[in-house]
């Protein structure tokens, strides 16, 4: 049986030299710079452990499409993933590729229907960051926050899929990475009041921690259908912030499909400018894009195929300087 650290065969090696051109826009990871990345990887559960499923196979994510996505996630410090599943042998086959410094975190997986069987992890290089101590999910106090982060009644539930931070350490600099993926709902509608209460908490959790020169940042796929809409209201109702120059980038792998107002907006990278009338990230923002790899990757296959073999979303990245 094949291992996914064996060398490729040449049809991979192709599609390597292809994302690799992809890829050129994405600083290289030196000197003072931190580079983080969110990625919803669609149902990344199982795993066929051939270089190339055949029809009947299930999955059809094999170890062809692994080494990409492996490849893609080598090229940050910390990555949050969603849509990771129960099984994790396709996340197990990956970290294997990318190699022992490669560490992560995860949640247990959401149960229920509006869960999907999901969890949250990060991804992260242990030469370049570490975790730094907090792991936790955000639960919404059952009688209300006295601070009125969360007025009582603003949710009827608790979150589909609770949000994940982890804390992290690069150099001196401490940084909080908090990854959700909203539940879609029947409607855009069933969307607001969950993106209004993860905003409002995020806000009050940020003024806490302003005391402590932590750096609170947001990333992972808010299902906002477009600039400007409710949705987008909703998210930056209390100040969060998306990444300059993210604006100019598709989501999906459906994108170009839809009408240019309709362009979806799901995926984010966000933080607050300013926290009690000052400044509050002490990273220093360089640089925002996205990976595109339709049509330089599994060229044979179309777009739906595609997306159950690397996902139907896009990996969004920042790069700071610390």
């Amino acid at each position: 049986m094949p291992d996914i650290t064996d060398a490729p065969p040449p049809v991979v090696r192709d599609d390597l030299a292809r994302l690799d051109s992809r890829l050129a826009h994405v600083p290289a990871r030196a000197g003072d710079n931190l580079l983080i990345a969110t990625w919803n990887i669609r149902a990344f559960g199982d795993l066929t452990s051939k270089w190339a499923s055949a029809a009947g196979d299930s999955p059809r994510r094999d170890l062809h499409a692994g080494v990409l996505i492996a490849e893609i996630l080598s090229r940050f410090d910390v990555i949050a993933v969603q849509e990771v599943k129960a099984n994790l042998r396709a996340l197990r086959h990956v970290l294997k590729r990318l190699g022992p410094e490669y560490g992560f975190l995860l949640t247990d997986v959401t149960l229920g229907d509006p869960g999907n069987g999901e969890r949250l992890a990060f991804l992260f290089d242990t030469r370049r960051v570490r975790p730094s101590g907090l792991a936790c999910e955000l639960v919404v106090p059952e009688i209300g926050d006295p601070n009125h982060a969360i007025p009582v009644n603003r949710l009827q539930r608790q979150f589909a899929r609770t949000p994940y931070a982890v804390s992290f350490l690069r150099g001196d600099k401490t940084f909080v990475l908090v990854t959700l993926h909203v539940n879609y709902g029947g409607s855009p509608a069933d969307r607001v009041g969950e993106l209004a209460g993860i905003a409002r908490w995020l806000r009050n959790w940020a003024e806490r921690m302003d005391d402590y020169g932590q750096n609170l940042i947001c990333m992972g796929d808010f299902n906002i259908d477009r600039r400007g809409d409710p949705l987008w209201q909703a998210f930056t109702s209390t100040g969060l912030t998306p990444a300059p120059g993210l604006e100019r980038f598709p989501r999906t792998l459906f994108s170009s499909l839809e009408k240019p107002d309709l362009k979806s907006f799901y995926d984010q990278i966000a933080w607050f400018e300013t926290v009690r009338g000052r400044p509050y990230l002490t990273l220093d923002f360089r640089a925002s894009g996205h990976v595109d790899f339709q049509g330089a990757v599994l060229t044979d296959l179309d777009r739906n195929q595609l997306s159950w073999r690397m996902s139907d979303h896009y990996p969004l990245w920042v790069e700071f300087g610390v």
